[in-house]
């Protein structure tokens, strides 16, 4: 069934915040004004425990059954205060990656995403910086996703556009949402921090927490110990009642200090306010920036602003923005993707813009739309998954970020070694080398622990996802455009002694003289006003090396022990499936930095040949390892003594 790229209407039941003209009903329940002090027996303890406490049966996703893996929200002051959750003995770092901000670097603005030849980029500084915070609210969230082994629903929604984001929240309207370790660890390991959600919505909860300093500080400690205890980096606050007046320091108070322990106590802390009460305590969404709202901008190291707002709204917010001497990125308005009060869907690029020829960051809610809005069409429910739905969710997934993706600033990938096997953390079975993984663990699987770094930009019409073959994980990459070369990895790998190994597995259907493949490589050396260099690594007869392009042949005699990785071992070979693994070396005069890496295949025009992609691997060298290789396809290019990249015309 072809679909149609339209915006689908919205579903009020996606709602992360209201407008004032979609205002939620309140519980006008009287509860208890005072903060429970709660003692945990054993009793209670044996409640929330099971047998299995995180031992290596966990590890074991064919028989492990272990709720205290499972994600779960905190329902109300009793439960936050008490650490009452199932999972409060796991020692959740054996199973959640920490935060590494160095696998990127600082963002930068693509002319043209996916094109190879356009090299030009924009460095993001504080005159144009631009931020991006997702915020992933899915049918309320807690479902196929909450455990550490997931399910085998392998066409569920996934998140794979990991270099535009600086935030990641997960969403749901329990009291406090704390994320499942499977969003903790896709997003840990591209460098993306991740908040919780702090959400009021019924006046109960909120007023024990203000009814004194003491209750403010308590409730304070509590969050701060989920997120050391869980992996996370801290919160999105969102108070959707009336606040009484005389409870607003406490409110104050609470956002401040919430702040100042998550900053403090947990790595790389942040905590947003959402746009909702205003200073005199009433709930009004203001939809801007303005003097109703900044002393929650004031206390909270960002704001995110209700969607409904309009040009006005941004005039108003960028001109308090500067009597405030704060940098805009600082604002993030709100996108609905679903398209409450703004353009959504395929026509968010209207709605985008505008939030950033304004220079604000941006919140995008709710961006699973490409996923959740194909129940229109098919059943999105079977447990095991659906080919036919995966491939219209990945499709338009993409296309939907392709269209934005030249306003939102890409963050290169930095630290070495470099590997990915592309898997977006699902498969319909598992492979291992090329071969199906035959194994129990081996079925369909939906489970983002085991994403593995994604492509930098959208696929857009260059290449796909692919699920029947693959050398690794779940999935490979399928090429589609066999006409020109194509950005995959937006990169700053220095390499500082000169030598670079580069390896590939990649997989030809009928591959004859007339069909290419080669991994390209574009490079530059530490020098002011400098030229790129672009190697093509492909299959040749020996090495070309020329002004501006050099063209390097694959490693036939074995690598030194070691310098190949243990996902992508050198074969000389065909591997399973008609998998084979390429290995370069070059070695470079002086130090180089590799600024990105793509693909360029090529066919004949009346050919059906398929092309894929199934891991790819970078590293550094020392110039030990390039006198150990006895290889006579080693590449030697002198790009400082003899200027390679000098025009020659």
């Amino acid at each position: 069934m072809c679909i149609e790229q339209e915006d689908i209407d919205a579903d009020s039941s996606h709602n992360s915040g209201s407008s004032e003209a979609g205002d939620k009903q309140h519980s006008k329940e009287e509860e208890s004004q005072q903060m429970p002090a709660v003692v945990v027996g054993e009793e209670e303890k044996q409640k929330t425990g099971t047998s299995c406490v995180g031992g290596d049966l966990c590890l074991d996703q064919s028989t492990c059954g272990c709720p205290q893996l499972e994600a779960e929200a905190v329902l109300d002051n009793r439960q936050l205060l008490a650490f009452q959750v199932r999972s409060r003995d796991i020692d959740w770092r054996r199973y959640v990656q920490p935060l590494d901000t160095r696998v990127r670097s600082g963002g930068v603005y693509l002319d043209k995403q996916a094109d190879l030849v356009n090299n030009h980029r924009r460095a993001v500084n504080e005159q144009n910086k631009r931020e991006l915070l997702v915020c992933h609210d899915m049918m309320g969230n807690y479902l196929e996703d909450r455990h550490f082994h997931s399910s085998e629903k392998y066409d569920d929604y996934r998140f794979m556009h990991w270099s535009a984001v600086d935030y990641f929240c997960y969403f749901s309207h329990k009291y406090v949402t704390i994320p499942p370790s499977g969003w903790l660890n896709a997003a840990h390991r591209h460098g993306v921090p991740v908040l919780g959600t702090y959400i009021v919505e019924s006046a109960g909860p909120l007023n024990e927490v203000l009814a004194s300093e003491e209750s403010v500080d308590r409730a304070v400690a509590a969050l701060t110990r989920l997120c050391l205890h869980f992996g996370f980096e801290g919160w999105l606050v969102n108070v959707e009642v009336t606040v009484p007046r005389q409870s607003m320091p406490n409110l104050h108070r609470f956002v401040r200090e919430l702040r100042s322990a998550t900053e403090s106590q947990v790595p790389h802390g942040r905590v947003f306010w959402y746009d909702s009460v205003i200073e005199s305590g009433e709930l009004r969404w203001q939809n801007e920036l303005n003097a109703r709202n900044v002393d929650f901008f004031r206390i909270s190291d960002a704001m995110l602003i209700n969607y409904a707002w309009d040009d006005g709204h941004l005039e108003r917010s960028a001109s308090l923005a500067t009597q405030e001497g704060s940098p805009q990125h600082r604002v993030f308005m709100g996108l609905d993707v679903f398209g409450r009060s703004r353009r959504g869907g395929f026509k968010s690029l209207d709605t985008m813009r505008r939030i950033a020829e304004k220079g604000f960051s941006a919140g995008i809610f709710a961006p699973a739309w490409s996923f959740e809005t194909l129940r229109n069409w098919y059943d999105i429910s079977k447990a095991s998954g659906d080919e036919v739905v995966n491939a219209a969710f990945l499709s338009r997934n993409e296309d939907w970020w392709a269209r934005l993706w030249h306003l939102l600033a890409t963050h290169p990938y930095q630290a070495l070694p470099f590997y990915t096997d592309f898997c977006v953390g699902s498969g319909h079975r598992s492979f291992v080398r090329g071969s199906r993984d035959a194994s129990p663990t081996g079925r369909s699987f939906f489970n983002l622990a085991r994403q593995s770094l994604q492509p930098s930009v959208p696929l857009a019409n260059n290449a796909k996802h692919c699920f029947h073959t693959a050398f690794a994980g779940g999935n490979s990459l399928e090429v589609i455009n066999f006409e020109r070369a194509f950005r995959l990895f937006v990169t700053d790998f220095v390499v500082p002694r000169g030598v670079l190994l580069l390896g590939y597995a990649y997989r030809m259907e009928d591959a004859g003289s007339d069909q290419t493949f080669s991994a390209v490589v574009r490079l530059s050396p530490f020098q002011p006003h400098s030229q790129d260099l672009r190697l093509f690594c492909g299959s040749y007869h020996g090495n070309i090396v020329a002004p501006h392009l050099c063209y390097i042949s694959p490693l036939e005699e074995p690598l030194p022990a070691g310098l190949a990785p243990a996902q992508l071992p050198q074969s000389s070979g065909l591997l399973g499936d008609g998998w084979r693994v390429r290995y370069y070396m070059v070695r470079f005069d002086g130090p180089v930095v590799v600024k990105d890496i793509g693909l360029n295949c090529r066919r004949a025009l009346t050919s059906t040949a398929e092309a894929y992609l199934g891991a790819i691997y970078v590293q550094a060298l020392f110039q030990e390892d390039w006198t150990a290789t006895q290889c006579s396809q080693k590449a030697s290019i002198d790009v400082y003594g003899r200027q390679l990249w000098q025009n020659h015309s």
